[in-house]
């Protein structure tokens, strides 16, 4: 698929088909820098009916950052600096290479909008979105965005990226031929005197109101979609926070090297929150990214704290009750 760099999406379904070319590959320096800025291998238990796993490991996995949960108990996880995506089952825990990405992709935070059909996926350095059909895995549609493209969040319209090196969120729109959209942060959310900067990112039902974790503040905000206002989300604290997830009133963090998921109950107005627990598992290495199934977390472990690039022999999937 072609980079599209006037933010303009094809017309495409979950049927499309696709030519699929790469883009130039990352200079290692740029790579290295990921992990300076960021800055341990498991078998998959065998389990009864009714029980999940407790860890299921990525097979062939160079590295690892972002899952999402899909269809049933489906799941998604990227392989950070392959681009490679990963489709696997939370119960029976079997998994496997599910795209091939080509040379020179990135795969950090990503999304299953399984409404569409679609899997969005942020491009880290390479400053890309990509879409991919949820099913097939065909390759749709390549966008040029910004610089340090993170994490995103689907909306009922729209995936939403963060970038972490620019105080900017992308709108890349579900509509078929609409252009994507720069929406240039302001108010706190928007400091740039640390490194990485916004970083993980979810969505009221509504899609009114975006929350951003910022990894260089340690702290959340909202932010309005239309006029990309933030504030502050008093009260709360999070060092090393990295992805986030809202469900029912609750803001789920991953903690990178706390090696923990805190739980955040949001006031009804977003505008504090309280710390209520964290959930940890002697399985954790570096959870960098959440996603939910029924009453369980699921995280992936980056495990940057093995250096660059990572000297892990395997990257896993974790998976842990909410108490």
């Amino acid at each position: 698929m072609t980079t599209r760099s006037d933010g303009k999406l094809p017309r495409i379904t979950s049927r499309s088909p696709s030519l699929r070319r790469g883009v130039p590959r990352i200079f290692a320096l740029r790579l290295a820098a990921v992990i300076l800025v960021l800055l341990g291998s498991a078998r998959v238990p065998i389990v009864s009916a009714g029980e999940f796993p407790s860890v299921i490991v990525l097979p062939g996995a160079t590295s690892a950052e972002g899952i999402a949960t899909g269809n049933g108990s489906s799941f998604y996880a990227g392989d950070f600096l392959t681009g490679d995506i990963y489709r696997g089952d939370l119960q029976s825990g079997n998994v496997e290479r599910f795209i091939d990405a080509p040379n020179g992709r990135m795969a950090v935070g990503l999304k299953a909008d399984v409404a569409h059909g679609f899997l969005f996926v942020a491009g880290g350095f390479t400053g890309q979105a990509y879409i991919y059909d949820l099913e097939t895995g065909a390759d749709l549609a390549m966008l040029q965005l910004g610089v340090l493209v993170n994490d995103v969040v689907v909306t009922h319209d729209a995936a939403w990226f963060t970038d972490s090196a620019l105080p900017h969120l992308y709108r890349v729109p579900i509509a078929p031929g609409e252009s994507a959209r720069t929406v240039v942060v302001s108010g706190p959310a928007a400091d740039l005197s640390g490194f990485p900067n916004l970083n993980g990112i979810a969505a009221t039902p509504d899609g009114r109101t975006l929350i951003v974790a910022h990894s260089g503040l340690g702290a959340l905000f909202t932010v309005d979609p239309a006029t990309g206002l933030s504030r502050n989300i008093t009260g709360v604290t999070l060092p090393n926070v990295d992805g986030i997830l809202l469900h029912a009133g609750r803001v789920y963090a991953a903690q990178t090297f706390l090696n923990q998921i805190a739980e955040i109950r949001l006031s009804p107005d977003l505008s504090t929150g309280t710390f209520e627990t964290a959930f940890t598992s002697p399985h954790f290495q570096i959870p960098t990214t959440v996603a939910a199934f029924g009453d369980r977390l699921v995280a992936v472990n980056a495990k940057y704290d093995t250096g660059f690039p990572p000297t892990a022999a395997t990257y896993e999937v974790v998976i842990v009750r909410k108490q």
